[in-house]
């Protein structure tokens, strides 16, 4: 299942501070596969939709991960990235495999 770091989190949580809801939350869906890879869509969105994955940080902040994008995130890490303006990008990484 998709993990979340604190971080993206927080961001998450950042942007779904103003909606009208604190179910919102930030959705992953798939919008087109070849192969091994995707392409996915992300959007804030005020509650999940049916047949979604739900993932919850510790923190409360939800990602949304509907059925066809779930098997693409599923070995993922949710992440953010700051660039040099400070602006925040979130990114997908390989999950590390537990050590021994």
């Amino acid at each position: 299942m998709l993990a979340v770091t604190d971080a993206a989190a927080q961001a998450i949580e950042a942007l779904t501070s103003s909606e009208a809801t604190t179910d919102g939350g930030l959705r992953f869906s798939l919008q087109s596969s070849q192969d091994s890879s995707a392409q996915l869509a992300l959007a804030v969105t005020p509650r999940p939709e049916e047949g979604d994955q739900v993932v919850t940080a510790d923190n409360g902040a939800h990602v949304f991960v509907d059925q066809g994008a779930a098997q693409f995130l599923d070995d993922k890490v949710l992440d953010v990235q700051r660039n040099a303006d400070g602006e925040v990008a979130f990114a997908l990484e390989a999950q590390q495999p537990p050590r021994a």
